[in-house]
């Protein structure tokens, strides 16, 4: 067993590895968006169910010897098309949804490599059986997964922070060279290997899941009912569905980083292992009183939105991921064939895993404006669940349900108090478990004895549909408040709403019956963009995160007397910035969603009204500002901002070193860069603070408190320079926040190495 096992973990571990090391590459090139890492987990499970197919169909169609010599061919010529590197020559210049683009690189990139690797779990179990006859394969299917979580887990915390990417990539090299001398000396084996005889004629069948001593000597297997294979693909894709709509929630809230990437695709992962070593580790009854109480938690956090604590976002989603797919993957291994029948298992589930993929990255966009995935999914996840409580004729998953409904209504009001910063146990919330004590009590016994399963003593002796009604009405329930929520969000002050590849957009048109009050407001995601009043004479003045007050609006003011000066602005929104330009300026605004530009042109009217020579360059504004150094055109700028917010989440990779030293490349000598660094849940201000050090630049935080109109916001902008007779100016330095004390000094960002752990608040 030990060259299959090493070559199907080797493989694994490979498998995904690449994952996360193509996925940052790739990242900068396309602005640094959540779509980025759901092209590329889409374009990872096609060719995983590519894989799949490929192993599924060669050990149907050819002999193993002949398998065996095609498999290596395959893997000869994977080496040849290393390094698996991608050209700079890939580097997005699409200015709308660049997802065909991102799968088109991929797949010249690590295509065919990462197909050979996908069929090496299905295809070395497959060969396993060949060669061991009567030895169950399908722990190495769990073994696989232990490969591609470790995998995940060492990325972030070992090779990201010890090695660079193009050392990674070289390594990642070294070990696919290993892996095809692994799978060579397991296809010898399968070559050395006689051929299985014919079974007699008159032989009887073996019963359903009774391990052959090949996969092909049991040619009257019975096969799996329609229904089970339906559920094939539906549990894989809705796990599939929730991996993904998860992973996009964290990103837009937090940052696009190997880290959310990682950690909620490695839970995915684990629950294939726990499920697939031994149906003992999946109990119906303890996870599915979990899974309602997860969604039930998750329903909160959605309404909670931003208000939320990150560290709970994050603990919630993840945590309610893990459960969904236990369940999923649970309850698709009480479906397991025969051995026989086992690469179209698993194709079956690659396909499901493919079809969630498709239906995140390239349907939910089309049909909706905002991100209802996660709602719609796990709506749906209710349903399924009370099909397969019919299916199974499960006593124990509906008292599971019903446990988890009364913990769920218990547990609320904890979740609901640590809302405000508490630690969830106030005053009242305690008075509210003491009213209610007994319902507790009679709940944790109830659970106590799902989880113990006391065959003798059981509440219920045998299945009836009446049981099947109570997990009817659950998810009926849930998916009742799902939907509810979603409609309750939409309002009739929205005008304009759409969604792309790069994030949703709203406005919102208030006041409309009051001339004097009216304006219009631009959400992108959960983080307003921009305000603007309406046929009024404030309809070209600062308003939000840009008030005269404001880091940026000091800036503006106390530059250098001097007439045509030259601005940038990274980060379109609503084109607010555009009111400090004056006659004879020039604003270059960089901009990279096309969906934003058309907003700030109409409804939105401050570039109309901007008295400068103004120009939108549409694309990534790093990407754009190197090909203008690349082009001998240096912008040569007084002041540039960086404003390129995607809800709360940070464009990394507009605050690194390379990207600096870019930025500086287009500043004159004294010029100035200021830094939006408002947000819910990071301190940027060490990472700014450690790239000004870097650069020799001085530094300025301003904080601003304007309480006296509600239009502009609470603020904190980082003022760069060399020049620090702009920074002594009395304006400035008197609103200069003092420097913090005992603050680790961060380190220096890289593309390479950004490490978002050690400012979280």
């Amino acid at each position: 067993m030990l060259p299959f096992a090493l070559s199907i973990f080797t493989g694994a571990f490979l498998l995904f590895q690449v994952q996360p090391l193509i996925g940052k590459y790739i990242l900068p090139w396309f602005g640094g968006s959540p779509g980025v890492w759901t092209a590329c987990l889409l374009f990872f499970q096609t060719l995983l169910l590519g894989g799949y197919a490929y192993a599924h169909f060669s050990s149907t169609l050819l002999k193993p010897r002949a398998q065996a010599v095609l498999h290596f061919c395959l893997l000869l010529l994977s080496l040849a098309l290393l390094p698996i590197t991608p050209n700079e020559a890939w580097k997005s210049h699409v200015t709308g949804d660049p997802t065909w683009h991102i799968l088109l690189l991929l797949t010249v990139t690590i295509g065919l490599p990462y197909f050979v690797l996908s069929a090496t779990g299905p295809l070395m179990q497959q060969w396993f059986s060949v060669t061991n006859p009567g030895v169950s394969p399908y722990r190495l299917y769990a073994l696989s997964n232990i490969g591609s979580l470790l995998a995940l887990l060492s990325y972030p915390i070992f090779f990201e922070v010890r090695y660079s990417r193009q050392e990674q990539a070289v390594m990642w090299s070294v070990g696919l060279g290993l892996f095809v001398l692994l799978c060579g000396f397991c296809a010898l084996r399968v070559w050395k290997h006689a051929p299985a005889p014919e079974p007699a004629s008159g032989s009887a069948n073996p019963p359903l899941g009774s391990e052959p001593s090949a996969l092909n000597a049991q040619p009257s297997a019975p096969h799996s009912p329609w229904y089970d294979k339906a559920l094939w693909i539906a549990l894989p894709a809705l796990a599939s569905v929730l991996l993904l709509a998860i992973t996009n929630k964290l990103c837009q809230e937090v940052a696009v980083i190997p880290f959310l990437w990682v950690l909620p695709l490695a839970l995915y992962l684990l629950t294939f292992v726990i499920c697939f070593d031994h149906a003992r580790w999946y109990h119906r009854g303890i996870f599915s009183a979990l899974l309602i109480i997860g969604i039930a938690g998750l329903i909160r956090l959605l309404e909670a939105g931003s208000d939320a604590p990150m560290k709970l976002q994050i603990a919630g989603y993840t945590g309610t991921l893990f459960v969904v797919c236990m369940i999923c993957h649970g309850e698709l291994y009480q479906l397991k064939p025969a051995p026989r029948y086992l690469t179209s298992y698993f194709l079956f589930i690659s396909a499901g895993g493919a079809l969630g993929g498709l239906l995140v990255a390239v349907v939910a966009p089309a049909v909706f404006n905002e991100y209802r995935e996660l709602q719609v999914g796990l709506s749906v996840l209710a349903v399924v669940f009370a099909l397969v409580c019919f299916r199974h004729r499960s006593r124990t998953l509906v008292l599971g349900a019903t446990v988890g409904a009364v913990l769920a209504t218990i547990a609320v009001p904890a979740l609901e108090a640590t809302f405000d910063g508490s630690a969830g146990f106030t005053k009242e919330l305690l008075e509210f478990y003491k009213q209610h004590a007994w319902k507790i009590a009679a709940a944790l016994a109830i659970f106590l004895a799902c989880g113990l399963d006391l065959k003798r003593r059981r509440i219920v002796s045998e299945w009836r549909h009446s049981l099947g009604l109570i997990v009817v009405l659950l998810a009926l329930g849930q998916g009742y408040q799902l939907f509810d929520q979603m409609r309750s969000k939409e309002t009739t002050s929205v005008i304009r709403s759409s969604r792309n590849f790069y994030g949703t957009l709203k406005v919102f048109d208030y006041s409309p019956e009051n001339p004097a009050e009216h304006y219009r407001l631009l959400m992108h995601g959960a983080t307003t963009h921009g305000i603007q009043f309406v046929g009024t004479d404030r309809s070209f003045t600062p308003t939000s995160y840009y008030g005269p007050t404001s880091g940026i609006g000091l800036a503006f003011a106390h530059l250098p007397e001097q007439t045509n000066k030259r601005y940038a602005v990274v980060g379109l929104g609503t084109g607010s910035l555009a009111v400090y330009a004056k006659t004879g300026d020039y604003v270059r605004l960089y901009e990279i969603n096309p969906a934003v530009e058309k907003l700030a042109r109409d409804p939105f009217t401050y570039l109309e009204q901007c008295p400068a020579k103004l120009d939108v360059i549409m694309g990534d504004a790093r990407l754009e500002m190197e090909h203008e150094l690349a082009r001998q055109q240096p912008q040569n700028l007084d002041l540039l901002a960086l404003d390129a917010f995607s809800s709360d989440a940070i464009p990394v990779h507009l605050l690194t070193k390379e990207a600096f030293a870019i930025y500086l490349q287009h500043l004159k000598p004294n010029g100035v860069i200021a830094v939006h660094i408002s947000n819910r849940y990071l301190d940027l201000q060490p990472v700014v603070e450690r790239l000004a050090e870097e650069f020799g630049l001085s530094t300025a935080s301003i904080s601003d408190d304007y309480t006296e109109s509600w239009y502009y916001y609470d603020t904190t902008w980082m003022l760069l320079t060399k020049n620090k007779a702009f920074l002594a100016k009395s304006d400035i330095y008197g609103a200069t926040a003092d420097p913090k004390k005992d603050v680790p000094k961060a380190a220096l960002w890289t593309d390479d190495n950004a490490n978002l752990y050690s400012i979280m608040k």
